[in-house]
């Protein structure tokens, strides 16, 4: 798909896209993805020489290798959602085999899932694809839920089957968020310690950051902050929600800001808000995924629109999931491409 295409996927929607100047941050202030982008950041870190092997397996695999750009299939929804839920459209997605699959045809970096997902076809595909292992999970068979963030799994798994990442999700703003960063914290030096790359699900997670029936969880100001707390943990890749809105802090009266944050750094458009997540990384040192959302009707546009404006904005690519694997196989792959050839498109350009 060339540049014209995806124009024309995008409808209406592409001229604000493609035409925006970002006024706030300049792009000649951050550190953006490029081919050498482990030998300019990682290579000056305190990151042992194993893990920057495994980043380098990492980035240079699949249809965007060695571009500084990654498109990675995550899989924990039979978990997260329920797994009758999740794989009810296409049941193929039961056996771990078909995730793996989907990520290899669908010219993925990588794939993230679960440790029994992994561990039950480990030895035929760890050496075909890279594999990320989810460490931590919410799962929804309690009640009633917790919605907390409880380990499944151990580095030493990870590492033992092969992975050359450890993936896990903090629910920052809840009650257990304290106890899951010591745990997270942990398992991420020890994950860099035997030579494994971190990534860090920075979702937030309070009834409280809804108010007068505005939803701040996607807002620019309270992602970004958590996109902060996850890098000072040592996240070498932060996942976070393409950003809504904006105003978190102010709505909720809590916490301390700037009147600089919604004015000279941040704007309402989608992409500087999400430029605003990408400033919360270190400048953009640490690499900025954003999630591909649910499933619905357009998914192939909005997928487009995400990587465009996570691309324009700074970013560093997307983990798509359930756009892709809750359709056909041969549709989930069209839409891993898709994506990708946002990437690989010339044409559109940092913001």
């Amino acid at each position: 798909m060339n540049y014209s295409d995806i124009e024309k996927l995008l409808g209406d929607e592409a001229k604000p896209l493609f035409t925006h100047v970002c006024r706030t941050v300049s792009k000649e202030a951050l550190h953006l993805p490029s081919p050498i982008w482990i030998d300019s950041i990682f290579a000056q870190s305190d990151r042992n020489i194993r893990t920057l092997r495994s980043l380098a397996a990492l980035f240079g695999h699949g249809r965007l290798a060695n571009t500084g750009y990654l498109s990675i299939l995550p899989v924990d929804q039979g978990i997260e959602h329920s797994a009758g839920a999740s794989f009810a459209l296409n049941p193929e997605y039961f056996d771990p085999e078909n995730i793996l699959k989907l990520a290899i045809e669908g010219g993925c970096n990588a794939v993230a899932t679960t440790l029994g997902v992994l561990g039950i076809v480990a030895r035929k595909y760890a050496h075909k694809i890279p594999l990320i292992l989810k460490i931590n999970h919410n799962e929804l068979l309690s009640y009633p839920n917790a919605y907390d963030q409880v380990l499944f799994a151990s580095v030493k798994q990870a590492h033992e089957m092969g992975a050359v990442a450890v993936g896990a999700t903090i629910y920052f703003g809840s009650e257990e968020s304290r106890r899951q960063i010591v745990e997270v914290s942990h398992a991420f030096e020890m994950a860099h310690e035997l030579g494994m790359a971190t990534i860090l699900w920075c979702y937030l997670r309070n009834s409280a950051f809804k108010i007068d029936k505005v939803d701040y969880h996607e807002s620019a100001d309270l992602t970004g902050q958590a996109n902060h707390l996850g890098v000072t943990i040592e996240a070498d890749i932060i996942k976070q929600k393409l950003p809504v809105n904006n105003g978190g802090f102010k709505a909720l009266k809590f916490g301390k800001m700037s009147e600089k944050m919604y004015t000279s750094l941040c704007s309402d458009h989608p992409i500087d808000l999400t430029r605003y997540q990408v400033v919360n990384n270190y400048m953009g040192r640490i690499g900025l995924i954003n999630s591909g959302g649910p499933s619905g009707k357009d998914d192939l546009a909005e997928a487009a629109k995400t990587a465009v404006i996570n691309k324009r904005a700074g970013g560093m690519g997307l983990i798509s999931g359930r756009k892709a694997f809750q359709r056909p196989m041969k549709d989930g792959v069209k839409l891993l491409h898709t994506i990708q050839d946002v990437y690989l498109c010339k044409e559109i350009g940092v913001a």
